[in-house]
């Protein structure tokens, strides 16, 4: 086992990405760290985050509870 200081990053060899990153879910992981970071913690906070940021949802609508738990699958397969 590896020690980590707080200064490296999470990585742990079951954590892959098929691919590289694309910039929409770069900008998908930037717009959810940021709703985290100010403190939401629930699915409505989140969805209501995304569609205050902006950020359209996957089929270039508003973002809503159903197609949020869709990509969020879609994205860990």
């Amino acid at each position: 086992m590896t020690t980590r200081t707080a200064h490296e990053p999470y990585l742990e060899t079951h954590q892959t990405h098929p691919g590289p990153i694309t910039p929409y879910e770069r900008k998908l992981a930037g717009s959810l760290t940021e709703i985290y970071s100010g403190g939401v913690d629930t699915l409505d906070g989140v969805v209501a985050g995304l569609n205050t940021l902006g950020l359209h949802g996957p089929d270039g609508g508003p973002w809503t509870t159903e197609n949020f738990r869709a990509e969020m699958r879609r994205l860990g397969n």
